[in-house]
């Protein structure tokens, strides 16, 4: 049996002892917890075994953005067809959270495809899910909506984990994160490192991500700038919506392991298999009429564990066919600064930025420039 790595695609810019800091102060007031989690993490889909729980839930606040980054497929016709566009209701969020809470998830995740600080009641919802005992409550974010008063906040109300994506520098920046500004984005970063500082702070770690292609004609630029004031810096390969990776070479005999580690649960309350069906091509049940534990034992979920047992998920599921995850990949080693990283490509993928806001890009994605 194969196994794709855990975290395929996505490297750190960093030297060994920033990825053991960033670990550390992942974990730090729950260290054993944390060591127990990442255990599971990885053992549970080597061996196949499915827990009582996941061991992490992704809800997702809001599917809906303020951006329309010309990469994502929340901007296209087809995803506007699959996917309400909602925020989720706050009851719900509670009962969800109660039921994790209850059954030992170790970690929620409050985003998944759209901007989760478009949510009025994000803060609340961070409040709510620590003091329900989750013992690592993350975001993920464009940091529009973000500044120093919501970032202090949201540290006061127990924030673990915030990841800010960030594309490129300077004019690759404005033009993919339109109509976000470069200089004021990175003061908020900064300002946030500060705020942490003088607080005495080592929560929320502040983890800054890349598509590679947009940094890697100055990977070491990138990482100057953002080194300083996060905890982590990492970029992921393109995963451009408009390439059909359907016949890209694919690992043999693969299965996948998120299926065994997390559910992904959106802001209308479908349940996805996993968090790379952001189409809903394969929803495994519903959060308005059935419980956590319902779904992840349930027949939908259970027939995609035996599928991806026998290998033929990426032949019997459309999620999969275009999943990441499946394909195969080569490693580049990537000078940053003074250290080397390796960067993981896909075999037979572009290798280059594409001209993102371009009018076909728009035209091919159902919308105007």
């Amino acid at each position: 049996m194969t196994t794709t790595p855990i975290n395929k695609g996505q490297f750190a810019l960093e030297p060994p002892e920033r990825l053991a800091s960033f670990e550390r102060l992942r974990g730090s007031g729950c260290e054993d917890a944390y060591r127990e989690n990442r255990r599971l993490w990885h053992e549970l889909p080597e061996r196949q075994a499915v827990s009582d729980y996941p061991l992490h839930v992704d809800l997702e606040l809001a599917s809906v953005c303020n951006l329309r980054c010309p990469m994502c497929p929340t901007i296209t016709e087809e995803f506007k067809q699959q996917v309400n566009a909602t925020l989720m209701d706050f009851a719900l969020f509670q009962r969800l959270v109660d039921e994790c809470a209850e059954g030992g998830v170790y970690s929620l995740r409050l985003s998944y495809r759209g901007e989760s600080f478009l949510h009025p009641h994000i803060l609340e919802a961070c409040r709510y899910a620590k003091d329900q005992g989750i013992q690592e409550v993350s975001t993920l974010t464009n940091g529009l909506r973000l500044d120093e008063d919501m970032f202090t906040a949201m540290m006061e109300a127990g924030l673990d984990w915030l990841t800010i994506s960030f594309d490129g520098l300077g004019e690759v920046y404005e033009g993919i994160r339109k109509p976000a500004k470069y200089e004021r984005a990175v003061e908020k970063i900064a300002n946030y490192a500060r705020i942490k500082r003088e607080a005495g702070r080592l929560k929320p770690v502040i983890k800054i991500q890349s598509v590679f292609p947009a940094i890697e004609a100055d990977p070491s630029a990138y990482y100057q700038v953002f080194a300083p004031i996060a905890d982590l810096v990492a970029a992921n390969p393109l995963i451009d919506f408009m390439e059909d990776t359907s016949e890209l070479p694919r690992i043999a005999d693969f299965a996948c392991p998120q299926i065994y580690q997390r559910l992904t649960i959106g802001a209308d309350g479908t349940a996805m298999m996993c968090a790379n069906d952001e189409r809903n091509y394969h929803p495994v049940g519903d959060a308005n009429t059935q419980t956590v534990h319902e779904i992840w034992h349930g027949a939908r979920m259970t027939e995609v564990r035996d599928l991806h047992r026998r290998h033929q998920g990426c032949a019997s599921m459309k999620a999969c066919a275009h999943c990441y995850l499946p394909l195969q990949t080569y490693g580049v080693s990537v000078a940053v600064g003074e250290h080397q990283v390796t960067a993981d490509k896909y075999v037979g993928g572009k290798d280059k930025l594409v001209q993102l806001r371009t009018p076909e890009r728009y035209r091919r994605a159902g919308l105007q420039v």
